[in-house]
């Protein structure tokens, strides 16, 4: 970690205390210019850093800067080994990871980035990913024990982390339009894909890479003109550390059902916030669209549905929309 990397974390441990230039050197056992080169790194990549004289240096209480050492600071310690990357512009995370996973990466490999200029969801589809106003995040996982038709469990995982993170930095209830959108107030905020890799000599799950994107702030100029009805964004106004907590959050969340013994709780938790059960729905496969009623979601997080003929299917990847 670099002299810039060591005194950003100091900085976000202490927001709105002043340091001063010599206190810093000590600290960090660097110069003193070594630590006015640092400072004026950070004030160009958009860092608030107040200078008095006499008082020193203090990072503004109000900054909402996405950041590893930011992340870190609100990481359970269980999850401290964890390998977060940074990056300001990526084509798409989870293209980037799942080169890395190719190549041996580790579980717990995370990648984030301030904007996407090829983000993708479900089917090819483009994911919005404008700068500086959402998080964009891939997570390397190597689960041993889940089959390729269980890799749906990894995304309902998800969708039960992402609204726990939104409602821990929101304070409003979030749904989940089944398999892998998170809505609030009837709007999308977030959403999930999860990309596997399947071993051809066992057949099971080599690695998946699980991507999510949140909506964190509205972007500049608003969403465009094909998404302003159905998208919306976590909040309304900048919040101190809002994008790092929203990041570590999702992650405390995520891997305490990852690695939990209890399959039922987060399955329950999913139906809790499903926006779909119990309402007529539209199942859209390649063999057509049929008209459907939303029943539950069993334990292996399969929508179950039952058709205008009354036969029951268990869908475990399809494509639905709620009908009016």
């Amino acid at each position: 970690m670099g002299t810039k990397e060591r005194l950003l974390s100091l900085l976000e441990g202490h927001k709105g205390e002043y340091f001063s230039g010599e206190e810093i050197a000590r600290l960090l056992s660097v110069s003193r210019t070594a630590v006015w080169k640092a400072v004026n790194t950070l004030r160009a990549d958009g860092y608030e850093i107040d200078a008095v004289q006499n008082r020193g240096y203090c990072l503004d209480a109000h900054t909402d800067i996405l950041s590893v050492s930011g992340i870190r600071q609100q990481l359970d310690s269980r999850w401290e080994s964890l390998e977060l990357e940074l990056i300001p512009c990526a084509a798409s995370t989870n293209a980037l990871l799942r080169e890395r996973a190719a190549n041996g990466a580790p579980e717990g490999s995370v990648i984030l980035a301030n904007q996407q200029t090829q983000g993708r969801g479900r089917l090819g589809r483009e994911f919005y990913s404008p700068p500086d106003t959402g998080i964009y995040l891939s997570l390397l996982l190597r689960p041993q024990a889940l089959e390729p038709t269980q890799a749906v469990k990894i995304t309902t995982m998800a969708a039960v982390a992402a609204c726990r993170a939104i409602e821990a930095v929101s304070g409003k209830q979030a749904q989940i339009k089944w398999v892998n959108d998170i809505f609030l107030n009837g709007k999308k905020v977030s959403g999930i894909l999860t990309e596997a890799s399947i071993s051809l000599e066992s057949g099971r799950l080599d690695y998946a890479v699980l991507g999510i994107g949140f909506n964190v702030y509205p972007p500049a100029g608003g969403f465009p003109p094909a998404l302003a009805e159905i998208a919306d964004s976590i909040l309304r106004n900048q919040q101190n550390q809002g994008k790092n907590l929203l990041a570590a959050s999702f992650l405390n969340h995520f891997l305490d059902i990852y690695h939990g013994d209890d399959p039922a709780e987060y399955a329950a938790a999913y139906r809790e916030r499903s926006m779909v059960i119990g309402q007529p729905i539209q199942v859209i496969s390649p063999s057509g669209v049929r008209n459907a009623y939303a029943l539950d979601v069993d334990k292996d997080c399969r929508l179950i549905v039952r058709y205008e003929d009354g036969t029951i299917d268990r869908l475990s990847s399809a494509e639905i929309s709620i009908r009016a």
